[in-house]
């Protein structure tokens, strides 16, 4: 390791063990990745001592085309400043080229959704089993109803628990939600939903002055999401699906993908979702964006050309 060679490394080492306490596998993975860059600086003839700004950005552009992701980028930007602040502060360079530097960009994880197939399996799943008769039938009618409204709606899972009783003298196929900051939203209500929620209605057991429509011996006096969230999961395993992966905000996901995916407008999927930054709503257009792909592929000529080769 050219002229700051092994002894300056195992001193930093020995001050982040001595002075910051660091864990053995952390001094590990310190020494793995400032071998590295030293490495890469070699390959330019450059080492830690003589490297500029610009060869560590450049050695951050080579994590990335290795196809590091970017919280493997930052864990190892984050030992590289650490090394130069000590060799900064043990006067071995007169300036410190990290502090200029930007950490890499995380990308925003897409959400979670499920296919139109899992959701149809879900509901039906749920319908199977509310039109079991027994004394569980209450509760079942009861999930039929808010997987329903889940769906035919976007709702968030605050939203739906907390929904007034006052929805059952609605009329019509809307419903007026109350969302973050109190705002109001008017979204329409399937068919299946108001079956549901009709069904529901006949079962429904509370006191009369109750003004939830999903009343609970919670201190709140409605349905606590996570018992929702637990019942749901319950609900997908019978269904044979991935209980894990599915959430009501999974459902929350799927409703504004499937609304996309058939051809809906991005405003009109910020609206009943309740997004106020259109920004939130566009983590979305990834379901626009295959299913151009996908049409690219089928209809284009080229395309075909390339499928079926002369």
């Amino acid at each position: 390791m050219a002229d700051l060679s092994r002894a300056h490394m195992e001193a930093f080492l020995e001050m982040m063990s001595a002075e910051r306490g660091s864990a053995g596998n952390t001094l590990i993975s310190y020494e793995r990745d400032l071998e590295d860059l030293q490495g890469f600086l070699a390959s330019g003839k450059k080492t830690a001592l003589t490297a500029e700004v610009e060869d560590l950005q450049r050695y951050l552009a080579h994590l990335e085309r290795q196809g590091f992701a970017a919280t493997s980028q930052a864990r190892r930007l984050s030992a590289i400043r650490q090394f130069y602040k000590f060799l900064y502060a043990e006067g071995l360079r007169d300036t410190n080229p990290t502090t200029i530097l930007d950490a890499p960009k995380r990308g925003r994880p897409l959400p979670k959704i499920m296919s139109e197939q899992e959701v149809t399996r879900l509901l039906e799943t749920a319908q199977q089993e509310a039109a079991e008769p027994g004394p569980e039938q209450a509760s079942k009618l009861r999930m039929l109803a808010l997987l329903e409204l889940l769906y035919a709606t976007g709702m968030r899972v605050s939203e739906l628990v907390s929904l007034p009783a006052k929805v059952l003298d609605q009329e019509g196929r809307f419903l007026m939600i109350r969302g973050k900051g109190n705002k109001e939203r008017l979204v329409p209500l399937s068919r299946a939903a108001i079956v549901a929620l009709n069904a529901y209605r006949e079962v429904r057991k509370t006191p009369e002055d109750s003004k939830w429509l999903f009343p609970s011996s919670a201190k709140e006096g409605y349905l606590p999401r996570q018992v929702f969230g637990r019942d749901l999961k319950g609900l997908a395993a019978r269904a044979g699906l991935k209980s894990a992966s599915i959430s009501p905000h999974v459902m929350r996901h799927a409703f504004a993908s499937h609304l996309l995916q058939n051809g809906a407008d991005l405003r009109v999927v910020q609206e009943l979702l309740g997004h106020s930054d259109i920004s939130t709503t566009q983590i979305y257009t990834h379901v626009l964006e295959e299913r151009l792909r996908q049409t690219v592929e089928t209809h284009h000529p080229l395309a075909k050309q390339a499928k079926n080769p002369d």
